[in-house]
């Protein structure tokens, strides 16, 4: 019986500070209403598909790979990005540039995104500033598995 008591304490004390957050967010909603300002503007619903909300300027987002100014990749291969990878889904394969400058390009460049935890440190690591994850694409759901691993055409383009 005590058991059941302690339930219904704990069920009651739940209701009692949902309905204080209530209370409190309509009082400030309608002093907002009648053009009263305060500190506290109560929540807030955003209406995100139609309106989007505005991201911090230092939001991981989705990868991008730069290019030089002749359209190739900036990367040169160094492995880095991969080696600091905590879930490892970065693959990267190496191919022989005839310039003597660069040495190096990835002829496959690949990150599987339904491995990626969105950590910054592969963007962090590159002493190119090769990837980026600027694009402020935050919509990433996909219908299979396939279509979020990216090669190096989508993270060019």
């Amino acid at each position: 019986m005590l058991k059941h008591l302690g339930f219904f304490i704990e069920i009651v004390k739940g209701s009692i500070i949902t309905i204080r957050h209530f209370v409190v967010n309509m009082f400030y909603h309608i002093l907002n209403l009648f053009g009263i300002k305060t500190k506290r503007r109560g929540a807030v619903t955003r209406q995100y598909p139609e309106a989007p909300i505005q991201l911090a300027s230092r939001h991981r987002s989705l990868h991008r790979l730069l290019q030089r100014d002749d359209g190739k990749p900036r990367c040169v291969v160094c492995m880095l990005c991969a080696t600091v990878c905590p879930s490892e889904c970065i693959y990267i394969e190496a191919a022989e540039e005839s310039d003597p400058e660069i040495q190096k390009v990835p002829s496959t460049f690949i990150i599987d995104l339904s491995r990626c935890c969105f950590c910054g440190f592969c963007v962090e690591a590159c002493p190119e500033d090769a990837i980026r994850m600027d694009t402020g694409e935050v919509e990433l759901a996909r219908y299979g598995r396939g279509d979020l691993v990216y090669n190096l055409e989508k993270l060019l383009g």
